[in-house]
């Protein structure tokens, strides 16, 4: 399975990953929805968000540049919430959405632990938006639009668990400049989009108060119960149903 190793301590925010983005999908830009810079936010245009992150050191601000987007986990909650499985996790590494079949009911947005989907709120015929990963060229054994431009090589692409090894070795020989955590090798189950970073994940906007195990993972523990226990209600239910009736009936017979 493929996957992208991010390292934030080479990103310098060009923003070249952006604007290949946009070129090969198609997405319109907007001024007033940035896809750089410290405004830039994932929109249903923006599938990539370049942010830029003032943080806060003892030799003062420093600047760290994120590059955001679906994370595309092992086992997407996407996935699992969609009833007409428009949403679908390839053996390639991509997590891709269907555009034809999908009803808008938007629950993807709902169960995606890291807020990822966005709809297009102002279209007629309205759509959910995210990363693709360029799904056809990595098909195809191309590299993704934004991990092709890269000038800096802060994206890095991969089978997944070499980009594991790649990213621990480079922890390993710098325990100085980088925090001892690769964000996504376990994040709810893990990510095909993994991250290194010299300074702590949650002072760049990553939320670290997550579980190891994926939502569908969770929620299957639930689900698995819903059928018995319906089947369960509706007998007790009608158990009652017939009790109540035959006592009425009873009660007239008299």
């Amino acid at each position: 399975m493929n996957g992208v190793l991010v390292d934030i301590t080479r990103c310098v925010g060009c923003g070249s990953c952006a604007v290949a983005c946009k070129l090969y999908n198609g997405l319109n830009w907007d001024v007033a929805s940035p896809a750089i810079g410290e405004k830039a936010a994932l929109k249903a245009h923006n599938w990539t968000a370049v942010e830029t992150r003032r943080i806060g050191r003892d030799e003062g601000k420093v600047l760290r540049f994120v590059k955001k987007q679906c994370l595309h986990c092992l086992e997407p909650a996407c996935a699992s919430a969609c009833f007409v499985s428009a949403f679908k996790k390839t053996r390639e590494g991509p997590v891709v959405y269907n555009e034809r079949i999908c009803v808008g009911c938007r629950y993807c947005m709902l169960a995606c632990p890291f807020s990822i989907p966005r709809y297009e709120w102002d279209a007629v015929y309205p759509r959910v938006r995210k990363c693709q990963m360029c799904f056809f060229r990595v098909r195809e054994g191309e590299m993704p639009a934004c991990v092709s431009v890269c000038p800096t090589q802060a994206l890095s692409f991969g089978k997944r668990e070499e980009l594991l090894h790649e990213a621990k070795a480079r922890i390993a020989a710098e325990p100085n400049r980088y925090i001892n955590h690769v964000y996504g090798e376990h994040e709810y189950g893990g990510t095909s989009w993994l991250y290194i970073s010299d300074v702590p994940f949650e002072e760049i906007g990553f939320r670290t108060d997550v579980s190891k195990e994926s939502i569908p993972h969770w929620t299957g523990r639930v689900t698995k119960w819903t059928l018995p226990v319906a089947a369960g209600w509706t007998a007790i239910l009608t158990a009652l149903y017939l009790y109540t009736k035959r006592r009425a009936e009873a009660e007239e017979g008299h």
